[in-house]
């Protein structure tokens, strides 16, 4: 087997291999070759080859999503490296486990006019769970040092090895502990291509690290007020599928002093738990008693876990009417999004929950009653609403949820597609994911592709159109599977700004915050090797979804066109009439 010669290469691979980590995304480079050659020539790695350094970030962030294990991607010097940022951010705030290894020039290169050279240390600071930046090897090209910069030589080699096995350890150790993303920056001076040839090294997939849960020792007091208390309020925001148990969720969900607020990226099931939040706020808004019905609404505890929340009429409600307790559930970090945080217990969900309710008791309330009654009345005005209305993106997301078969894994893009996904009842054998970090629309179809290819099941990604073709070099990769389809929503630009404040029909409303334009997949789909198909109206999708789900030697793509200017109504028309 064959590896570079250059010991922090070596030094960087093997702690990677020593870890467990077998997934590594590559973009193409000279400078990140001695890092390249060792992934690629050790059968312990799985590597893929991702051009776009954005889109590579973002493919290897689905397969860390999905997998629930670190992935590693790799990257030469320059600019390249930047192109990862929106991903690092997405896993920062999604905790998700990518460790981001860039390849830099020496020390004595940056700032003195070389090509591909910034300053790479410390580049995501703000982002990142560890910055491990690595020192130059100076056993390596060493007549190169002692003439640009000898100072350099006065650090033996033993010592730098000792640093950097020390750095890159400590790297390891946050992405497995904390599951942030990290950065080591590693780098290399020519010549970079050099090999030598080794046995296999030392692995060790288990080296991980223990969640401590003594956090819940001092539970009792806080399960003392939640079995006193008449009005509690779970709400989940993203969630891996079966992250909690069936029968912790049943415990919750019939007791009638408990209201199970879940999304659609909460991958949570019960016929008593509220999940389309919305559509029980917005009418409260709408009405004469407002006050007087958020008071109803409002828990004396809030119970939180899971990831980011979809919907901003939660967040406004609980703002304002505020709960005594916010008790957060996670192993890593909690965030105060309601400005009443009391408590954050560091352990998993389940361990948490388990000792919540270990002798839970019933209090007499009226609390799951009351909008319990509100969510049978709003799902009954939602049928009569979708008979009603015209082909529009509401109608095509209802009949499109409806659509998927049993156990796909769906991805949904952000913006509009991940809102109005919301408003309807979901398949509970469905995977839904959604990059909710950062909300961004950029690396929505490439988290897709990477979340797909361990995945047993088939893969769905429903995306609008600004996303799709703000992606589009996602489908530049030779690993998207036959069973792989995308179902873009094409209202022909950014539709839901319409619906915001300051909307308005005007040329600059539609260039700079619609974006109008007049695109379509097809050609998309010709070049990259995708299935192409296309509805204007409800009769031709209905039968186009009755093919698009069946086995085919190509990915599919089936591409909705809705009306521009009606979309907006139907939406806000639809708040209306359940009001």
């Amino acid at each position: 087997m064959k590896q570079s010669n250059i010991p922090s290469a070596i030094a960087v691979v093997s702690a990677c291999q020593a870890r467990g980590i077998k997934n590594i995304v590559i973009s193409p480079g000279s400078r990140n070759a001695p890092l390249t050659i060792s992934f690629t020539e050790n059968p312990f790695f799985n590597c893929f080859s991702i051009v776009d350094e954005r889109c590579a970030a973002f493919f290897a962030l689905g397969m860390a999503l999905q997998q629930q294990n670190p992935v590693a991607v790799v990257c030469t010097s320059g600019s390249a490296l930047l192109n990862y940022y929106p991903a690092i951010a997405e896993a920062f705030y999604s905790t998700i486990p990518l460790v981001v290894i860039s390849a830099d020039r020496p020390p004595y290169k940056i700032d003195v006019g070389d090509g591909q050279t910034i300053r790479q240390d410390h580049v995501f600071h703000r982002h990142i769970g560890y910055s491990a930046n690595l020192k130059l090897d100076v056993s390596h090209a060493k007549e190169r040092i002692e003439r640009y910069a000898p100072h350099l030589l006065e650090q033996q080699q033993k010592e730098i090895e000792n640093y950097n096995a020390s750095e890159v350890n400590e790297a390891l150790h946050v992405v497995l502990d904390k599951q942030l993303p990290v950065h080591i920056n590693v780098p290399f001076e020519e010549p970079l291509y050099d090999t030598q040839n080794v046995g296999e090294a030392y692995q060790n997939p288990n080296d991980g690290i223990q969640s401590n849960d003594s956090v819940l020792n001092d539970i009792k007091k806080y399960r003392d007020l939640w079995n006193s208390s008449k009005k509690k309020m779970v709400l989940v925001g993203v969630n891996h599928p079966n992250a909690i148990e069936k029968e912790q969720l049943a415990v919750l969900a019939n007791d009638l002093s408990v209201l199970v607020f879940t999304e659609t990226t909460s991958n949570l099931h019960h016929q008593n738990c509220f999940q389309s939040i919305d559509s029980i706020i917005f009418p409260i808004e709408k009405s004469k008693n407002t006050d007087e019905q958020f008071k109803d609404l409002q828990p004396d505890i809030l119970l939180t876990f899971g990831g980011l929340v979809v919907s901003k009429k939660i967040k406004a409600f609980l703002r304002t009417y505020t709960p005594k307790h916010h008790w957060h559930v996670d192993e890593v970090k909690a965030y105060d999004t309601y400005f009443s945080l009391s408590h954050h217990f560091k352990t998993n969900t389940s361990a948490f929950l388990e000792a919540l309710l270990l002798d839970n008791k019933t209090v007499n309330s009226t609390y799951f009653d009351k909008w319990n009654s509100v969510k049978n009345s709003y799902e009954a005005k939602r049928s009569r609403y979708l008979e009603e209305i015209p082909f529009t993106d509401f109608s095509v997301f209802h009949q499109v949820l409806n659509s998927i078969p049993n156990t796909y894994q769906v991805h949904l893009a952000n913006s509009s597609t991940v809102r109005y996904a919301q408003l309807f009842d979901i398949n509970p054998s469905l995977k839904l994911f959604c990059n909710r970090g950062t909300s961004g629309i950029d690396g929505s179809t490439s988290t897709a592709i990477g979340a797909s290819i361990y995945e047993n099941e088939p893969t769905l990604l429903i995306t609008g159109d600004l996303s799709f073709f703000y992606d589009s070099n996602a489908l530049w990769n030779s690993y998207v599977k036959k069973n792989f389809r995308i179902i873009l929503i094409n209202n022909s630009g950014g539709g839901i700004f319409r619906i915001l404040p300051g909307a308005e029909d005007s040329e600059n409303f539609s260039t700079f915050f619609e974006t109008r334009h007049g695109m379509n997949a097809e050609h998309l789909c010709k070049q990259y090797g995708f299935e192409y198909e296309s509805a204007k109206d409800e009769i031709r999708l209905k039968e186009k979804l009755l093919d698009f789900y069946l086995n085919s030697e190509q990915p599919k793509v089936l591409e909705v066109f809705t009306p521009r200017e009606l979309n907006d109504k139907i939406l806000l028309g639809y708040f209306d009439f359940i009001s």
